[in-house]
């Protein structure tokens, strides 16, 4: 054929750039056998190419639109209007009217067809765009096919197709839109059929939804579907609606709506052997695209048709294993506050240091927790932990653990051997002095670290690196250490069971955990307050550091009365917390020493909403409260029976707890302060290779593991294909979500909150600091977005230790992330903040500046 057309015959995945991903689909679908899919062809991308070339007023608007954001949609819909209407006014030239016409001719001018739009960007395994440009169905007679191919044209530029542009980043004038020209089959049922579960994630289920007539009126919701789920060639379950509406070609073409007959509205649209047959014809389409589809078909006088597939874009990937065993899998994002992707570099740190046993999919970690679930002791203790840590977590594995025969049952022996290095405990004594020599031996260890490393460059540096991980493997697992921590969560957990019993009082530990000594994180948020103290004096210095937009700024603050202090207070801070960054887990973030301005919005809020000495003040009126709620606990113990003994248990559990529970948050700070080190020396290796022309840019190294670095470093040899795959990959992976607990078999496992009287429209969460709060929510996605007032109540994902100089400022914490002992939790107990976290969803059913309440006594949030 022509430039202009491709015969489906014609068509594969190769042609994708002629002929848009849905073209590509229906020509690799059209060679499956065994596959049914109506004829036809493609108006290629070069007709369209033709069309649009060379016409000013359409560029100068396309020009209009390069200004546009997300959220300009009155914009958005002007230009939309004028460039479709542009687009359709064009005439199509002689020739290529000729070739269209010529692909016509074998079929008879009384047929009907579907005439769909098809763009470049569209229907691929990163981004689905379904919906965003125009179908004509029942389209007869060519100057109306002629007619409805240019409305496909322009359809290129809906509102909606330009707003999902733009949301993904995608040049308006990089995509090109081919249009298909599809045989129209006039079916008894149509519907979709997903391959894994939507819903769920499961792969091994196929979802398949039905209703009466052309598949137009279930995607445009005028009808309730039937539904049937299929589970390894068995109908599992079946939902019969009541389908009131179908949608039919009418007999000079277009389509109507109809009512169905009352007695066929509740009839099975599909039965059970059609059902199994449709769901193994999807199953078919699966192997051969190689991932899970999204399956458009129709069913006329007996034989399925396929008249799309497309992949199912929203699906977490699922983490790669060697056999085909069931497996659990729970996420180590959502116990260390970031669930965003990490970089390839920085999963392979993270590899080199865990003695877990890690899986990894869409640039997360997972711990395979399949043989701690395998005998009844080790599943009790996992999930008693889980339990601890995040209700949701805990009740996901109880649901999978309950599923018979999906674990299957293993020895004790067996199991041993994944036990972790810190599950071992030490007994210990009540003595802070354990916890100044454990800080004091990770400094030593270092600033010898920082010493040593700087004589190492080319394979040396690496073989120096990989040695020193097993010196901060030591230290991270040294069970000393380990036991300070966790004798501090004991007796927290006791002293909140106890004086619950006893009491009557929930969380009673929030409170004395304020103000404890040790704690490097919290130290740090008041650290920022007595930088703003340096700063708040000096008018013109503070409104130079308001317009700063670069990083040479330290160095001009000698210029500036009080200047020079300033520049000493930030580098201070630099020094001992400078390693810090939202993200720190993973090695390529950008730390606060490499870029100080990160810093600057949080020391000028706390410039304008603080008074001098407001460290001090806060740390000697939380200290006050702990040691007030101490003396009333104690107190009202000693009227109990056997008052005398509980006092002494629980002050004995509570100089446990003040001693210890500060340390809970230094090993993490000990390990990304080694991070910074490798990162320094990596980068400057790195700049090495970009001199010598091997790497384009020193942040490439980002891109490949340790492993492939030290590679790259020996051979002067790098594929830039691989990292311009993994680059393209990551933009991907931050569009998806990743689950708390997930199976083999894709399936996300969901835990829910068991809250007694939780009130009508609260939102449930996990209580893990104690008090009631009321104030405006500030829903904050990214730190640096920040712009809080004193009262504000933070609603955010999650937050890790860079979050903290946030918290000086708030009153109230809410995550979707978290569980008692992580940094967030942990911070605002100390920082008396009432917190709530694991709210599913808030950042999306929570808006900014709403007022709510937020209960960090029985764990929910309500809007007031």
């Amino acid at each position: 054929m022509s430039a202009y057309i491709l015969g489906f015959h014609e068509i594969d995945k190769t042609k994708l750039p002629m002929v848009g991903g849905k073209g590509a689909n229906l020509g690799e679908l059209y060679r499956i056998n065994g596959i049914h899919v109506p004829d036809g062809f493609c108006v290629t991308t070069e007709a369209y190419t033709t069309i649009t070339a060379n016409n000013q007023p359409l560029s100068n608007l396309q020009d209009q639109l390069t200004d546009c954001t997300a959220t300009d949609l009155e914009r958005i819909r002007e230009l939309s209007a004028q460039i479709r209407q542009t687009i359709e006014s064009i005439p199509i030239p002689a020739d290529m009217e000729t070739a269209i016409t010529s692909g016509l001719s074998k079929f008879s001018e009384h047929h009907g067809f579907a005439v769909r739009s098809s763009a470049t960007a569209e229907d691929l395994p990163t981004a689905s765009f379904a919906g965003q440009q125009d179908t004509h169905l029942h389209i007869i007679g060519k100057k109306a096919i002629l007619q409805h191919i240019s409305k496909c044209w322009a359809s290129l530029f809906t509102e909606r197709a330009i707003v999902y542009r733009i949301q993904n980043s995608i040049d308006h004038r990089a995509v090109k839109l081919a249009v298909v020209v599809q045989q129209m089959v006039f079916p008894q049922a149509a519907g979709i059929m997903f391959t894994a579960d939507p819903i769920s994630g499961n792969r091994k289920t196929v979802s398949i939804d039905a209703s009466f007539g052309l598949g137009e009126a279930l995607v445009a919701g005028l009808v309730n579907a039937d539904n049937y789920t299929v589970n390894q060639g068995v109908v599992v379950h079946k939902k019969i609606s009541a389908k009131q509406r179908a949608v039919h070609a009418t007999q000079g073409g277009g389509t109507k709506e109809q009512a169905i007959a009352t007695e066929q509205q509740h009839r099975q649209t599909l039965t059970d052997d059609q059902i199994i047959d449709l769901a193994r014809l999807g199953r078919m389409i699966e192997a051969h695209f190689g991932n899970p589809q999204d399956i458009e078909w129709c069913l006329a006088d007996g034989v399925f048709y396929i008249v799309q597939s497309r992949p199912i874009t929203t699906l977490f990937p699922v983490p790669a294993t060697a056999d085909q065993e069931n497996h659990v899998y729970l996420s180590v994002g959502h116990q260390q506050m970031m669930t965003d992707p990490i970089t390839p570099l920085g999963l392979s740190f993270f590899l080199l240091i865990t003695p877990a046993t890690m899986r990894t999919a869409a640039g997360r970690l997972f711990v395979d927790a399949t043989h701690y679930l395998a005998t009844p002791e080790s599943r009790k203790n996992l999930i008693d932990m889980a339990g601890k840590s995040d209700p949701l977590t805990k009740d996901a594995l109880i649901n999978v653990s309950n599923r018979e025969g999906f674990i299957k049952a293993a020895t004790a022996a067996a199991v041993n051997k994944y036990t972790l290095p810190a599950g071992a405990r030490e007994p210990i004594k009540n003595n802070p002095a354990i916890v100044d020599d454990l800080i004091q031996r990770n400094e030593t260890s270092v600033a010898l670290l920082q010493q040593n490393i700087q004589t190492k460059w080319g394979p040396a540096l690496f073989d120096f690196i990989r040695e020193d991980i097993g010196e901060l493997k030591k230290i991270l697992f040294e069970p000393l250490s380990h036991s300070v921590f966790m004798a501090a969560m004991d007796a927290s957990f006791w002293i909140n069971d106890k004086m619950n019993e006893w009491l009557g009082e929930k969380n009673a530990a929030d409170v004395l955990t304020q103000s404890v000594p040790h704690n490097i994180t919290s130290a740090m948020g008041l650290a920022l307050l007595d930088v703003a103290d340096t700063i708040r004096p000096y008018p013109k210095l503070v409104a130079y550091l308001q317009q700063v937009n670069n990083e040479n700024f330290l160095d001009a603050l000698p210029g500036f009365e009080g200047g020079q202090q300033a520049r000493d207070a930030i580098t201070g801070f630099l020094r001992k917390y400078g390693m810090r960054c939202v993200g720190e887990i993973d090695i390529a973030k950008t730390r606060w020493a490499e870029k100080p301005s990160m810093l600057l919005p949080i020391i000028l809020a706390n410039v304008k909403n603080f008074q001098p000495g407001a460290s001090r003040q806060k740390f000697e009126q939380g200290l006050q409260e702990a040691l007030q709620k101490e003396k009333e606990l104690l107190t009202r113990l000693q009227q109990l029976p056997g008052g005398i003994e509980k006092a002494r248990e629980t002050k004995e559990k509570i100089d446990l707890v003040r001693n210890f529970i500060g340390y809970r948050e230094y090993p993490k700070y000990g390990k990304v302060a080694r991070y910074f080190i490798y990162k320094q020396a990596m980068l400057q290796e790195a700049e090495r290779l970009v001199q010598a022309g091997i790497l384009h840019h020193k942040e490439d190294i980002y891109w490949l593991s340790f492993d492939e670095l030290q590679a790259v470093v020996n051979t002067h040899q790098i594929n830039y294909a691989l990292i311009h795959q993994r680059k393209e990959a990551y933009k991907q992976y931050e569009k998806l979500t990743p689950p708390r607990v997930m199976t083999s078999d894709g399936e996300i496992i969901t835990g829910t909150y068991q809250h007694e009287n939780l009130p009508p429209g609260a939102i449930a969460g996990l209580a893990v600091s104690t008090g009631i709060v009321e104030g405006r929510a500030r829903v904050i996605v990214r730190m640096e977005d920040a712009n809080l007032e004193p009262g504000d109540i933070l609603v955010t994902p999650f937050t890790d230790p860079s979050w903290t100089p946030l918290f000086v400022s708030i009153k109230g914490l809410v995550t979707e992330v978290g569980g008692l002992m992580t940094h967030g939790a942990v911070i605002a107990r100390e920082y008396g903040l009432p917190a709530v976290v694991g709210v599913e969803h808030a950042t999306r059913l929570i808006k900014d500046g709403q007022r709510i309440r937020v209960n960090g006594r029985d764990g929910w949030v309500e809007v007031v």
